[in-house]
């Protein structure tokens, strides 16, 4: 494989395979080796790791919501001040993405991992002692600062341990972390929401342990550590995953001076991906983050009670989990554009069901085929979106990625609050939210395919 053809996975140009394809030069690209290569215990360790990150991500972001009553009468804080802190930790993680990304790229996926989790875990502890709102507030956004790093990373970091016929299945496969983060933020918080929030926050910090298991099952990436021109320990990583790699193997590097420049991602082929990558990231994590956020709330004002209605989001939690495996299953099969579309819109005629239940089995139903549909889209789209860029560029380009998600993420509640206060009605604003899934579909058509690809 050339220079030209490695990079072939962002423009859908067809593909040289094998390792034994080589550069004019006589040099090997490293992802040749993660087309034969078989999955094996160095990947299950790295994918158990990485899940139990994108859970803890997961749990963070949603725990506090569900003891936020408590929060309310230890600040004697209102419902306004209520949602900065609920959305502090997205707020930090924005600026936090955008430093993590290219940081990635340029000191490696581990050692941000590494770097980033630790920091959560002391921050998230500091916070649990808050003495006042500012200071909850002020660590909060720090928090999540800190945890923006393993957030940005874990997904491209996981693409780049794959055997490349395993790569859409196994990735989707991690996404089913979020939900189990879901459901531990429902469970924990209502087992110790008696004894106050600031316990369910020194639960959360203790999350930040999980390091000491990343830094043991996780190697570095091997496409990162060829672009470093480290290919002693690129082939190393690769032995280590399974791939046979003769002493002495140089690998084929391409453009390693562009590592971590987001200017990049605006030039030539790059330019429109981006742009298209970012409106679909902020769109579809509006359509899904504005209803999650107030969903208790919407589900109250339909007749239910709070611990009805957290019993609600769980049984939403659990269909997200088929939906995932369904995703992964057709995507390996089918493709990512294939799957993604189809997902997608069928999350936003859920949406629309939704909107206009008429029974409490009907917003069951509804609910349940949004959470399937909508999250086996996701699961999609977090392995699609790693693949459009080359290995110096992927941690900036899904640090930008993040960044607009985590923007929907901070918006969102608010624009829908607004509405909800100014009696917008259930229906109105349950479309408002799903029209932005029509949005991010049509931006996410034009995008190129990826599955079987090389990574480059």
């Amino acid at each position: 494989m050339s220079a030209t053809t490695a990079r072939s996975g962002a423009t859908g140009e067809p593909l040289e395979t094998g390792p034994d394809k080589a550069g004019a030069a006589g040099l090997r690209p490293v992802g040749a080796y993660f087309e034969a290569m078989p999955f094996g215990r160095a990947h299950l360790l790295a994918a158990l790791a990485l899940f139990m990150a994108f859970v803890i991500e997961s749990w963070e972001q949603l725990a506090l919501v569900y003891v936020s009553g408590d929060l309310g009468d230890a600040f004697s804080i209102d419902a306004g001040r209520i949602g900065w802190v609920l959305s502090a930790v997205a707020l930090g993680m924005i600026p936090g993405a955008l430093v993590w990304g290219p940081v990635s790229d340029r000191i490696g996926r581990r050692a941000v991992c590494l770097w980033s989790l630790s920091a959560y875990g002391a921050i998230a502890l500091a916070s649990a002692f808050s003495p006042n709102f500012t200071v909850l507030l002020v660590t909060r956004v720090l928090s999540g600062l800190a945890l923006a790093g393993i957030y940005t990373v874990t997904f491209p970091y996981f693409l780049e341990l794959l055997p490349s016929r395993m790569r859409g299945r196994a990735a989707v496969y991690l996404s089913i972390g979020w939900p189990i983060g879901v459901l531990a933020a429902v469970g924990v918080t209502q087992l110790l929401a008696g004894l106050g929030w600031h316990v369910v926050a020194i639960a959360s910090a203790l999350a930040g342990l999980w390091v000491f298991a990343i830094r043991a099952w996780v190697p570095e990436s091997p496409y990162w550590l060829a672009g470093q021109n480290r290919h002693d320990d690129a082939a190393a990583v690769l032995r280590r995953l399974g791939a046979d790699v003769p002493p002495g193997t140089r690998f084929e590097v391409v453009a390693p001076e562009r590592a971590g420049r987001p200017v990049e991602l605006l030039r030539g082929r790059l330019l429109r991906i981006t742009l298209q990558m970012l409106v679909v990231n902020f769109t579809f994590n509006w359509g899904y983050w504005g209803l999650q956020t107030w969903l208790p709330t919407l589900l109250q004002d339909k007749g239910l009670s709070m611990s009805a209605s957290l019993g609600f989001v769980a049984l939403s939690a659990l269909f997200m989990i088929p939906g995932y495996v369904s995703a992964s299953l057709l995507t390996g099969r089918f493709g990512r554009k294939k799957v993604f579309l189809p997902y997608v819109a069928l999350a936003a005629v859920s949406g629309i069901f939704f909107a206009y239940s008429g029974s409490m089995t009907e917003l069951y139903i509804a609910n349940f085929a949004l959470s399937f549909f909508s999250l086996g889209a996701w699961g999609v789209w977090n392995t699609w979106n790693g693949e459009f860029f080359p290995t110096a560029l992927r941690g900036t380009g899904y640090s930008w990625a993040t960044a607009a998600q985590l923007v929907a993420t901070s918006l969102a509640p608010s624009v829908v609050g607004f509405l909800l206060a100014q009696a917008t009605g259930f229906s109105t604003t349950i479309l408002f939210i799903t029209s932005f899934l029509v949005v991010a579909l049509l931006f996410a058509a034009p995008l190129p395919e990826t599955e079987g690809q090389d990574l480059e």
